[in-house]
């Protein structure tokens, strides 16, 4: 039951994070600090319960980057060399969409 309200919770933060940049460019979305304070946010959220999910899990589903994620994490909460934004556009842009069909599988 917990590792389903995880996947739930991941599903809902990616689905608000390509929900808020739909329409954005890496320019326009660096220059609209709300909307990069609530993408970092829901990024955080998402890796903080990558950190809290079951190891044996976590390890039947490699398809889901659990690691990186609460890396990603990790850097943000702690503001390691400030945020690189572009990483952060990146993953939105690139890898979200994908973990999202990847989760909408698994539910």
């Amino acid at each position: 039951m917990r590792n389903e309200v995880i996947l739930q919770k991941l599903y809902g933060y990616s689905g608000k994070l390509v929900d808020y940049c739909r329409g954005y460019t890496y320019e326009s979305f660096s220059a609209d600090t709300k909307l990069v304070e609530a993408c970092v946010f829901n990024l955080s959220q998402m890796g903080e319960l990558c950190r809290v999910a079951d190891a044996v899990f976590t390890a039947e589903h490699p398809e889901i980057p659990w690691r990186e994620m609460n890396g990603l994490r990790n850097r943000i909460v702690h503001d390691y060399e400030g945020v690189n934004l572009r990483l952060v556009w990146e993953i939105i842009s690139g890898d979200i969409p994908a973990l999202r069909d990847t989760l909408q599988k698994m539910l």
